[in-house]
């Protein structure tokens, strides 16, 4: 039976997380990846196809994708494997999506529209955590204040990362304190610091390099947005350090050791917290008189988050929800599309 669609590093912490609950809701997609020994493994355990192939010719990336409708891409750093499969789903025309939340690559995807109307293929990247709640706060705040020029969003809550999120986040270190500014991606000498109001109350939040400084540009069309985490306030007054040592940090050598560290240490959460655990978020915007419009939202942990999304959006696009094209999660499912994944939402707003 041909698999309607392909989780690609399906042997990784959150590929894994999704298979596993794909099998449980009777969805039959094929497990691929590169580590022939992990998928196979995986795929005999839950009874699915497997696809053994690297991300390094073209030839094989096609073969692998063969009667596909679409791939789940879940292999990072997506600096790295992105662009290989992208190009390989619009040759096939395959429908794209991921589970990147870096900017760059956010950029590089989502500018891809044209190629993807073309072959009639659906590129949407970001489909898990952060990027699906907060650039569906974003868009929900913009329908409040059309006119808003300015954004912020913040979220809070205790994420264990993944060996992956680990790597991924190390290689983006060197991009420092990141905003949009007038429209363009700009590096600031220092983060930006402020306290957000959560639902839960005010918490002290620092910026930073995010790739909702992607999405929700263009989801909402707001030139200027700045993107805040909870930190402690040491953190925020240590990390302009981080500008004095950002060309180490772009030497390849000095990445690679610090990525093998924190793979050898990062486990990601237990099922319990996945279960338990919530992360909220803030947002507000606006315009050039200074009226503004702010919002909350809460939604489960960051990982159950991306298993829900990220299935969701795959069963909507393959049900043929989405034009063809590149898009943001907000753009193609709409601003409440977040509010319908279980333990998700409301959304508070206020005036």
């Amino acid at each position: 039976m041909t698999p309607p669609f392909i989780i690609y590093g399906a042997n990784g912490f959150t590929g894994r997380l999704i298979a596993e609950r794909a099998h449980e809701r009777g969805l039959r997609p094929a497990v691929a990846g590169r580590n022939r020994a992990a998928i196979e493994a995986l795929g005999a355990r839950l009874a699915l196809e497997t696809r053994v192939f690297d991300l390094s010719q073209p030839d094989t990336v096609d073969e692998g994708l063969r009667d596909a409708r679409l791939v789940l891409h879940c292999a990072g750093p997506y600096s790295q494997t992105s662009l290989p499969m992208v190009e390989a789903c619009l040759r096939r025309g395959v429908h794209y999506l991921d589970i990147t939340g870096e900017y760059a690559v956010l950029e590089a995807v989502l500018g891809r529209d044209a190629e993807a109307r073309t072959a009639r293929v659906v590129l949407l990247p970001a489909v898990g955590f952060d990027v699906v709640p907060t650039d569906c706060l974003a868009a929900k705040l913009h329908a409040q204040l059309p006119d808003a020029t300015r954004l912020e969003l913040a979220f809070s809550g205790g994420q264990q990362p993944s060996p992956g999120t680990a790597k991924t986040a190390l290689e983006g270190l060197h991009a420092g304190a990141l905003v949009r500014e007038n429209g363009r991606l700009i590096a600031l000498k220092r983060p930006r610091t402020r306290h957000a109001q959560f639902a839960r109350g005010p918490r002290f939040v620092m910026s930073i390099p995010w790739g909702d400084l992607v999405t929700a540009f263009h989801s909402t069309g707001i030139p200027n947005i700045t993107v805040y985490t909870v930190v402690p306030r040491g953190v925020a007054n240590l990390a302009p350090l981080l500008s004095i040592g950002a060309p180490l940090l772009r030497r390849p050598g000095v990445v690679r050791f610090l990525q093998r560290r924190a793979e050898a240490r990062a486990k990601g959460p237990t099922p319990e917290q996945r279960k338990t655990r919530t992360m909220s978020l803030w947002g507000r915007v606006e315009n050039v008189v200074g009226a503004t419009v702010e919002g909350t939202l809460e939604v489960p942990e960051g990982y159950e988050l991306t298993v829900l999304a990220a299935l969701a959006c795959v069963e909507r696009v393959l049900r043929g929800d989405v034009a063809s094209g590149a898009s943001t999660p907000s753009k193609a499912f709409g601003a409440d599309f977040v509010t319908t994944l279980p333990g998700a939402g409301p959304f508070l707003i206020r005036k």
